[in-house]
């Protein structure tokens, strides 16, 4: 006779955050949250002043000389790089964004993956983290 497989156990997304009873932790956070945005918001807002002044500087196709190695960065690609970085910045300003929406909604500090609890120590030292230590060693993914 053919044996059954057990069905797999999957866990359902909660509704409330593992940290929903604890309005003191949710505000610090809340703080944290807003500092982080804060200084991401303002580095964005820099690199993109400077790829924009990089662009008002030169004519396109001027290329920088240096003596070490003939051709140097164009200005392009000093402002292709500002324009990332700033793209990043603002990509983190987006995923505190969410993780203010969580504190407010009290879902707040749960992975995103395994439902489990993720530590307020990662939480305090990366406050927008989606997924735990465990989920997150496991691939390249999310926060």
């Amino acid at each position: 006779p053919a044996k059954k497989k057990a069905a797999p156990v999957v866990k359902k997304r909660p509704t409330v955050g593992p940290y929903a009873k604890e309005p003191k932790f949710l505000e610090e956070q809340r703080v944290l949250l807003l500092e982080e945005r804060a200084i991401y918001q303002g580095q964005a807002e820099d690199l993109r002043a400077e790829a924009d002044s990089l662009a008002l500087e030169r004519e396109p196709g001027d290329v920088q000389f240096d003596e070490e190695s003939g051709e140097g960065g164009t200005v392009t690609v000093d402002r292709e790089r500002d324009l990332a970085l700033s793209a990043q910045a603002l990509n983190a300003v987006e995923e505190i964004d969410e993780a203010l929406r969580k504190v407010e909604r009290k879902t707040y500090g749960g992975c995103e993956r395994c439902f489990e609890p993720i530590p307020k120590a990662r939480l305090r030292a990366l406050p927008y983290a989606r997924l735990c230590v465990a989920c997150k060693s496991g691939g390249l993914s999310r926060r």
